[in-house]
């Protein structure tokens, strides 16, 4: 089972680099985890939408060239759907079931992400109607994707 979380943008802060190493540790014993970053786009100062929709366009074609052709893609997105801890384990063990060797985890850039790489995901994953930087819910995503892991096996670090 391989893993790959694509961002857009470099991950500057060394605590949430500390934190992503240590879960990208523990999960190594499951799966094999391919940290992705592409690069983001200087986005102007009082983008127009159009600029917005190009930026957007572009990380998305980069975002695209890293997916494999027999991913299991989940998208971060707002408006997707909301698992309790549970749910979301079964979701991704029903996807390995399926025959899916990678599941493909995407967080966007400041803008969002481009509508084509939200539209032809299998999922679209919320957290929540929070917004948070884009930097800590890589964080928060892996130790999820931990947890549904642990979950799987029955693990006690779910309780």
């Amino acid at each position: 089972m391989k893993i790959k979380m694509i961002t857009v943008g470099k991950l500057k802060e060394k605590y949430l680099k500390s934190g992503i190493e240590e879960y990208a540790k523990r999960m190594s014993r499951f799966a094999k985890l391919e940290l992705i970053e592409v690069p983001d786009e200087k986005t102007p100062e009082k983008a127009s939408d159009a600029e917005n929709t190009e930026i957007m366009a572009k990380e998305g074609a980069r975002i695209q060239a890293k997916i494999g052709e027999r991913d299991y893609v989940v998208v971060l997105a707002i408006e997707g759907k909301q698992f309790p801890s549970e749910e979301f384990s079964e979701k991704l063990s029903q996807a390995m079931l399926n025959g899916y060797g990678t599941l493909t985890f995407i967080i966007g850039g400041s803008l969002g992400l481009d509508p084509a790489i939200k539209k032809s995901a299998n999922l679209l994953l919320s957290f929540g109607k929070l917004t948070l930087p884009h930097q800590l819910m890589r964080l928060v995503l892996i130790e999820q994707i931990y947890r549904a892991f642990m979950i799987r096996e029955g693990s006690p670090y779910h309780k």
